[in-house]
């Protein structure tokens, strides 16, 4: 049994007095000091780890002025706080021991689009995609794009001047920065906008903090242009904060942006953006160019940029290897054929097709005349989708260098350095040269155009050795980008790394200091970034605490043992804002931090730790948890849930995150890094309820499979249970709600003559028959809830000449896996698994029916049995039998197909594999893009997931469904899906194999298969 562990073991501090007097004075957003919020908000993407003292969630503008007033009150001069946007920084900008203050939650309105001027005003909150989102149909965009544009904040972007791949045409955030309105550090509510000499005056002028800002950085401006000319680099990308350089602007104006952008929440509060908008290019195209190795495209990146192309983008061996595994590259394969140990990404802009046709010859005429050892060939994108999805690889390329086995893996510490593009390979040489003789692998990505290129050595932090490499390899990265008239952050700021900025800017430092006085005379505003006070120092970059630190108490054999939880490196595309993509629906529904991959593996591995700390393994807790008898281990746990004293154990902070999991597993197929979720969560729960005692529906739920035949049985007695107010009432108490009824519909009298596929009967089909067989495995929640889709696969099979079986009745385990039972999940995984790899012996494909209970097959028996029978989701047997479907006569109507979203996450090519199946029909099916219906399996049923399994389906199904057509034909994989549609809209969805049923029924030429083999 595991022990009971310390949730909170924080030092009382003054936050705790100030996070008080705000609750008590008008604050209007909500105030996290638990200690799971505390962990969640204790990383970012970078390689830190330090805990806050509690994070606060403004709900306005208001709430921010009350947070500043209240730390200029003399009793709380020592309390800081640091703003955070989408949390996602690689350098720890927002990390802090004082208060975090997130703007994401509820600060996330999108204020004004005027598409006339091309001027958008959003709250700091808003996330660029979103932004984008809305601004798409007036044909404009934002235009900085961000790797991490699906969760990165305005006011984050502003905050660090973000760009990336096209910032040579499109250039950073402060370009695109019209106006800010910010409240400093004495509560002022200041709009800070370009100023003409005159409006400059008049803001000297000011006897407050506003004057007081305005008199010191006219004067460093007038007085010091000279150092400011000769210190800052003519880069693209110097990305310095505190940009002097762009104080005055060519027009003559005064801009205090420029010294906002970039300086990471140290001198102001960010409340609200006006941004600067840009069309839509209307035409565009990539150009792949494939090299023998990645010093070869590197060398000939410099004539692409030459050709006038929009951006370069480059991509060494080491992603392309891990992309090669992902989920995104069947989409992409196609245009990145044979071997290639670098890669070229040439972007091609247009405003007319025939205008993109003209630029595109022009490109591939110069390669063509520019013949260049090394290249290997190339290939054109012109379609949208196509450029989306390669763009998307190129997107993912941070998490994926997180991606591999073992604990050492790609860290990011010097991963934005910026040189000057001429010298751009010379430097990577000696880059490159200078990591090999460390004896370390890495992977490099970039923007080769902007003379930017991501690094990141694999180190495993937990090791001394390694943990001493970050500043031996910073300080010598430092070295080489001055050698080459370069900076070390060229594009994701500098929080942590902020300890070199005193020797980059040099005599400039002081003035630096000035300007933070005038801003934050305190030092409360994110202490230890960019500029420490006068006399004052930056924190050390190997001072900070490390993650690896921390993990080193887990040990590498428990940090493999559960799911990647350990690895989890903070890129956060799980806090994807998009309702209508998969991970993480939980997130999505709450906006809650702790209820997203992200945060689910940060306080499993905190629990890990804890639990290493007081000596306990966890896995042999789990094996010896099992062998204990059933009656000590109730005993035990009525106890401990009994006990007052069991309230403050951290195990129920993990418990509550995990609780609103939906296990779809959208985290395990879309998560860069491949946290799964629901396997490490299925292991916390069998440990977590071997202390607890269990909620009732648990083991209603566990036992549902088992259950069912017995309920069809009892079918009258169980329909009026789930029916009726009386029974409704019982199941509430019980923790469940909206359960289906069971059908009327009898298998056994419309099945027919359909025999089971038992190993004795199948030995005496001929090789020939044997061809022509299929096995359907119909899951527990079909076959008893969904009868007619059952008939419906058979019916297909025999339309397209099959001889269709039933496999035996066989227990999937999935329920149990689910919810934690991993004794009794293995032992009938174990026992599914042999037989259906004694039917699988036979040659026969295996069906399945629902897309989640056949993927567990797949995904949660890969650790309990040695299974080496694969059964089939539909379409996956089906496209093997395309040669047998007839082509339909006359115009069929617009199908459209909503997939399960384990499916769509785990199963990537099963989408297509559909529309293939369909459109040898001569059917049309369109993919919908939705996100989670919301149900996803039992999540819906339960009395507690209620709530957020509506808001999931309102989100996305529900207005995907208003939308479709009257004569668009929809159709839905997943049972748990039709189910939530049913149950919010009264609206019945079919299975793709009932509308193919009906559709090869249509062709009357089409014959039934005879059945006489049946007697046998």
């Amino acid at each position: 049994m595991i022990p009971r562990l310390d949730a909170d073991r924080r030092i009382a501090s003054p936050s705790d007095n100030f996070l008080r007097h705000l609750a008590t004075h008008g604050f209007e957003g909500d105030i996290g000091t638990g200690p799971a919020d505390r962990l969640v908000f204790s990383t970012d993407n970078s390689i830190y780890q330090v805990e806050p003292a509690g994070i606060v969630f403004p709900k306005n503008i208001g709430d921010l002025k009350r947070i500043a007033k209240a730390l200029a009150r003399p009793e709380f001069s020592g309390v800081t706080i640091a703003p955070r946007g989408g949390g996602t920084g690689t350098n720890g900008q927002s990390l802090s021991e004082g208060i975090i203050v997130d703007c994401s939650h509820h600060m996330n309105r999108i204020l004004e689009i005027d598409p006339v001027r091309r001027i958008a005003r959003v709250e700091a909150g808003v996330v660029k995609d979103q932004l984008n989102k809305a601004l798409a149909p007036h044909g404009l965009f934002f235009a900085p794009e961000l790797s991490t544009s699906n969760r990165a904040t305005i006011g984050g972007m502003v905050s660090t001047d973000a760009c990336g791949q096209g910032s040579c045409l499109y250039g950073k955030t402060s370009n695109h920065v019209l106006g800010l309105r910010v409240v400093l550090a004495d509560g002022s509510d200041f709009l800070s906008r370009p100023v003409r000499e005159e409006e400059l005056r008049a803001l000297q002028a000011r006897q407050d903090r506003i004057g007081h800002i305005h008199r010191t950085l006219a004067r460093i401006a007038r007085d010091d242009k000279a150092l400011i000319e000769r210190i800052f680099p003519k880069l693209n990308r110097f990305m310095t904060g505190y940009d002097l350089a762009h104080l005055q602007r060519e027009d003559g104006r005064f801009d205090l942006n420029a010294v906002l952008c970039g300086s990471e929440g140290t001198l102001a509060m960010i409340a609200e953006a006006e941004l600067n908008l840009l069309p839509i290019p209307p035409c565009a195209a990539l150009i792949n160019i494939r090299y023998d190795d990645f010093n070869a495209a590197l060398e000939d990146a410099r004539t692409l940029v030459a050709l006038d192309v929009a951006s370069v983008e480059t991509i060494d061996e080491t992603v392309l290897r891990l992309a090669g595994g992902d989920i995104v590259w069947p989409r992409i394969a196609a245009f990145f054929p044979g071997d290639a140990d670098g890669i070229n990404i040439a972007e091609v802009l247009a405003d007319t097709p025939e205008e993109l046709s003209e630029k595109l010859a022009a490109v591939t005429a110069a390669l063509a005349k520019t013949a260049f050892a090394g290249r290997k060939g190339y290939t054109i994108t012109v379609e949208k989708a196509d450029i989306e999805a390669i763009w998307a690889m190129r997107k993912r390329a941070v998490g994926l260098l997180g991606n591999v086995e073992g604990p050492t893996r790609p860290v990011p510490f010097v991963e934005d350095t910026a040189v000057p593009p001429d010298h751009l390979a010379a430097y990577i040489r000696e880059f490159r040269a200078l990591l090999d003789a460390e004896g370390l692998t890495y992977g490099m990505f970039g923007h080769v155009d902007a003379g930017v290129l991501h690094v990141r050595p694999a180190l495993d932090l937990t090791r001394d050795d390694h943990a001493a490499l970050v500043r031996r390899i910073s300080d010598a990265v430092v070295a080489l980008t001055q050698k080459y008239g370069g900076v070390l952050w060229g594009e994701h700021g500098k929080g942590v790394r902020s300890e070199y900025v005193p020797a980059f800017f040099g005599p400039l430092y002081p003035r630096l200091q000035e300007i933070k006085q005038a801003f934050d005379p305190l030092n409360q505003l994110n202490p230890g970034k960019i500029v420490a006070p006068a006399g004052g120092s930056l924190p050390k970059i190997d001072a900070v605490p490390l993650r690896g630190t921390l993990d080193r108490a887990i040990g590498n054999d428990i940090r493999a043992a559960f799911d990647n939880a350990a690895y989890c490196n903070g890129n956060g595309a799980c806090f994807d804002f998009d309702a209508d993509s998969l991970m993480c629906p939980s997130y999505k529904a709450t906006r809650d931090r702790r209820f997203s991959p992200k945060g689910r593996a940060s306080l499993m591995r905190e629990w890990l730790r804890r639990l290493s700390e007081k000596g306990i393994d966890p896995r042999r807790e789990a094996e010896q948890q099992r062998r204990t008898s059933v009656v000590l281990r109730l005993a035990r746990r009525a106890w401990n849930s009994l006990n007052p004293a069991n309230r403050g154990d951290f195990s129920h902070e993990v418990r509550a995150a995990m609780d609103t999991c939906l296990a779809c597993k959208a985290c395990a197929g879309q998560c860069p890094v491949k946290v799964s979720v629901p396997a490490f969560r299925a292991k916390f729960f069998e440990l977590y309820y071997g202390r607890y005692l269990r909620p009732v529906k648990d083991p209603i739920v566990a036992t549902i499979e088992t259950m069912l035949p017995l309920m069809t049985r009892a079918r009258p007695l169980y329909n009026l249970a789930v029916g009726s107010s009386l029974g409704k009432g019982l199941l509430r108490r019980a923790g469940l709600t909206a359960l289906p009824t069971l059908p009327a519909l009898s298998l056994g009298r419309e099945l027919g003559r359909v025999p089971t596929a038992t190993p004795q009967a199948l030995a005496r089909l001929t090789p020939a028959q044997r061809a022509d067989a299929v096995i359907f495995v119909p899951d527990a929640f079909t076959e008893h809830f969904d009868r007619q889709v059952l008939l419906d696969a058979v019916a297909v099979a025999r339309r397209l000449g099959m001889h269709p079986f039933l496999a035996p009745p066989l227990l999937n385990g999935k329920a149990l896996h689910v919810h934690g039972y991993l004794g009794a999940f293995h032992r009938t995984a174990r026992r599914t698994a042999r037989k259906l790899d004694r039917l699988a012996e036979t040659g026969i494909p295996l069906v399945g029916l629902d897309p989640s209970m056949t993927l567990a097959f797949r995904s949660e028996y890969a650790g309990a049995a040695a299974m080496r029978a694969r059964v089939l989701l539909p379409q996956e047997w089906l496209v093997t039998l395309t040669d047998r479907l007839p082509t339909l006569p006359g115009n069929q109507p617009r199908h459209r197909l909503m997939a399960h979203c384990t499916e769509r996450s785990t199963a990537p090519a099963a989408v297509g594999q559909w529309i293939a199946v369909f459109a040898k029909l001569g059917i049309d099916v369109v993919a919908a893009d939705t996100g989670c219906c919301g149900m996803a399996g039992t999540f819906g049923h339960e009395v507690r997931n209620r709530e957020i399994s509506q808001r999931l389906y309102a989100m996305s199904w529900q207005p995907a469904l208003a939308a479709t057509g009257a004569d668009d034909v929809m159709m839905a994989t997943g049972y748990s899906c039709r189910s939530q549609a049913k149950l919010m809209d009264e609206r019945q969805i079919p299975h793709p194999l009932q509308i193919l049923r009906a559709r090869l029924e249509d062709d009357a030429a089409l014959p039934l298969k005879d059945d006489a083999m049946y007697d046998m």
